[in-house]
């Protein structure tokens, strides 16, 4: 299955905001929006938190939907946050992230991996506003295992379900 997805928005962080931080307040490491960014097989990001974060990590790349999040803005009374709140490397338009779990796709010269949703959680409450971690449940966005090495800029994409 071949689709387009539109890249609108890359970040990354290099370091964690919530993190360790269960009963205090987050640190002060901003999501950065970059031009582009080098992905490496089986370690991330080169310059995010998560790069080379633990051996297999599913979660070396993160995906979310401008869909959602205008939605989510919409649905609490025109709350107007940066998506990197969400605190998500990619930010996409056109495809439905769900549908990737448990699949191996290519976009550009990348192979990726869909592992699993990207749960919110109650962080998201105090980043975004009160009652969003309950409704981002079941979109809260994609993990995803790098496959191959390469370069993801903003732009359409072409998006490919290898199996």
């Amino acid at each position: 299955m071949k689709q387009t997805i539109e890249i609108k928005k890359l970040f990354v962080s290099g370091g964690h905001r919530f993190v360790g931080q269960h009963g205090k307040e987050p640190r002060h490491f901003e999501m950065e929006e970059r031009h582009s960014v080098e992905c490496i097989a089986g370690k991330g990001i080169i310059g995010d938190r998560f790069f080379d974060h633990k051996k297999d990590y599913k979660g070396q790349l993160t995906f979310f939907a401008e869909e959602v999040y205008l939605d989510l803005c919409a649905q609490f009374d025109g709350v107007k946050k940066c998506p990197s709140v969400m605190r998500r490397n990619i930010v996409t338009s056109g495809v439905d992230l769900n549908r990737l779990i448990g699949c191996r796709f290519s976009l550009g010269e990348l192979e990726l991996l869909g592992t699993e949703e990207a749960s919110p959680c109650y962080w998201m409450n105090q980043a975004f506003c009160e009652g969003a971690e309950e409704a981002l449940r079941g979109r809260g966005g994609l993990r995803v295992k790098i496959l191959t090495d390469g370069v993801l800029s903003p732009g359409p994409q072409d998006l490919v379900v290898l199996d």
